[in-house]
């Protein structure tokens, strides 16, 4: 991949850079800057809705979708630039993930054409909100022992009313399932065989989340946040059509959604990570860490770490088109995923290294200023929270082993791992 700029790309970020300075800089969202990301999601949901919006309002949603599909179809390298200089203006991150860069673009890969007619649109404007049914109490990482199951009732109704193709009746749970308390749909992978185990019977449902048959509880992390959830399906309900690509046929759906997860807007978190480890050195100057021979060299690896690793990860997206699996260009989503999920521990690490007993410290919280149980009995800095999210960077959307098995047995062809051993 030629990573040298073109006149044009120098153009297309001046655009985006003065867009986002002159919106940003009004008194309508200037508070905003900052808000929300890994930790902590659950702050001003509202306000960050409004300003996705905004954003929606000018042409700034689902850039990288194609133009028929009402995006702005930009190159890969016009996305980098996009997403890079959004993190880089420190703009409140996004409520929309799930649908513009995970589910949007399945939807185009596997999705019928009236699906993509029905759900597009709203992502686009950011007027639905999705999350994500995988991971269950069972099947975190090991997706393909998925318990929850769906039945079709024929003829029960559908999307076309009274007397349609009928209805999917789900039972089971999902947990670790990100933004499920505000959101208003779930794609879900049910067991829709009888019987079936692994990868074989698996459907991928378009679920709606404000029914009495789901019940959603947020579980609250260690750094105040409630983004997780765990939910809750007792008898839910969704209409026939509603399967992508479908019945049966769920895990290779599920697997092209995860190949569209690791693209561009993971690849620019990297901007958000060198704000973070330029935080953590500005501290060390500030209480003379940064004297300790240790703590510099501990810190200039990881400066330099973080520039291989945005190298190495527009080389993998150079090298796999969306929706491919996880072998695709020598597995480079997962190597991707090892590296910056290791790098970014290890920044939480040294963060609690330059604290010194200050990370060891919280300041009690106001709890005046917001409803009983919105947040704990204590305030974390910015670096505490950095330590204790950054913990599950190397579990969450697959986790450290998993990455390392698909690199041997789907990239180097090992022998695959036994299972039901200790």
């Amino acid at each position: 991949m030629d990573l040298a700029y073109s006149d044009a790309d120098d153009a297309f970020r001046a655009e985006v850079r003065t867009w986002l300075e002159d919106h940003l800089a009004s008194a309508d969202w200037s508070g905003l800057r900052g808000l929300g990301g890994p930790g902590r999601d659950h702050e001003a949901i509202e306000e960050r809705l409004a300003w996705n919006r905004h954003l929606a309002a000018h042409g700034w949603t689902c850039v990288g979708w194609p133009t028929e599909h009402g995006g702005r179809g930009l190159s890969l390298w016009q996305q980098v630039i996009f997403h890079e200089e959004y993190a880089r203006s420190h703009a409140p991150h996004g409520v929309n993930h799930l649908g513009e860069q995970l589910l949007g673009p399945t939807l185009m890969a596997f999705g019928t054409p009236e699906q993509r007619a029905r759900f597009l649109p709203p992502i686009l404007a950011v007027e639905e909100l999705w999350a994500q049914g995988y991971s269950e109490p069972g099947a975190g990482s090991d997706l393909a022992n998925v318990q929850t199951k769906a039945r079709l009732e024929v003829g029960s109704g559908g999307s076309g009313g009274s007397g349609g193709p009928g209805e999917w009746v789900i039972d089971g749970q999902k947990v670790w399932t990100s933004n499920a308390h505000f959101s208003q749909w779930v794609f879900v992978i049910a067991r829709t065989e009888p019987g079936s185990v692994r990868h074989a019977g698996l459907s991928f449902l378009l679920v709606p989340l404000d029914q009495d048959g789901v019940e959603v509880r947020p579980i609250e992390q260690l750094t105040g946040g409630s983004e997780f959830n765990e939910v809750f399906f007792t008898g839910a309900r969704t209409p026939a059509d509603l399967v992508v690509g479908g019945p049966g046929r769920g895990w290779g759906v599920a697997m092209g959604l995860l190949g569209f997860e690791r693209g561009v807007s993971t690849l620019a978190q990297t901007v958000d990570y060198a704000r973070e480890l330029a935080s953590v050195v500005d501290r060390a100057k500030a209480n003379g860490s940064i004297d300790d021979a240790v703590v510099r060299d501990r810190l200039a690896s990881l400066k330099v770490e973080l520039s291989v690793i945005r190298s190495q990860g527009l080389r993998g997206l150079s090298q796999v088109a969306g929706g491919d699996d996880s072998s695709a260009g020598g597995g480079a989503g997962s190597i991707f995923k090892l590296v910056w999920a290791g790098w970014h521990r290890r920044l939480g690490e040294a963060a609690m290294q330059v604290a010194g007993f200050d990370g060891l410290l919280t300041r009690s919280g106001d709890a005046s200023s917001r409803d009983p149980g919105d947040r704990p009995a204590y305030d974390l800095d910015e670096h505490q929270r950095l330590f204790l999210f950054s913990r599950a960077d190397t579990i969450y959307g697959g986790s450290d082993e998993v990455q390392r098995n698909i690199l041997a047995e789907r990239v180097l062809g090992l022998p695959r791992e036994p299972k039901g051993t200790t």
